[in-house]
């Protein structure tokens, strides 16, 4: 069962465009609710600059994540999983 949870989160990710994918990745660097065992900030600095590269609303406006559902739906479904799974979704 567990190893579905994973399967099913990277699937989805997995059918996001890159745009999505980046901001996803922004959320887990920046949330600490994610027990992630990358540098974090590191990896944050990374998705930045990518993501500011492809989509000029991040570029010029402070986002709000919230209004992308499936990116909320994703973190939702990370932080209920344990530090393992994380990974392997991070991974």
């Amino acid at each position: 069962m567990e190893n579905e949870k994973v399967k099913c989160l990277i699937n989805m990710i997995n059918d996001m465009d890159l745009t999505n994918k980046l901001r996803l990745a922004i959320c887990m660097s920046n949330s600490s609710y994610t027990n992630l065992k990358y540098n974090k900030p590191e990896m944050y600095e990374h998705f930045d600059i990518m993501l500011k590269e492809i989509d000029e609303e991040y570029r010029i406006t402070l986002i709000n994540f919230a209004k992308y559902h499936i990116i909320m739906f994703a973190m939702a479904k990370l932080m209920e999983m344990t530090k393992e799974e994380q990974n392997q979704i991070a991974l």
